[in-house]
């Protein structure tokens, strides 16, 4: 038996990776006439996302901030 307290997380590809492969095979089979912009708009949206809660964050730990003082 294994005495080592150790956890192993096993993840997989997220939900925009398997868009963004889907739509790129799609796009590439001729299946669909979208522009890349659309194409690859998981990616960016994805990334919309973080930036977004992320400056939510900031802007509510800087408000938080100003009322400790």
């Amino acid at each position: 038996m294994n005495e080592n307290n150790t956890q192993i997380v096993k993840t997989g590809p997220g939900l925009a990776t398997l868009l963004t492969v889907l739509f790129i095979a799609l796009k590439l089979c001729g299946i669909i006439a979208w522009s890349w912009v659309w194409v690859l708009s998981p990616v960016w949206i994805s990334i919309a996302l973080v930036v977004s809660m992320l400056s939510i964050a900031g802007i509510f730990l800087l408000v938080a901030d100003r009322f400790k003082s």
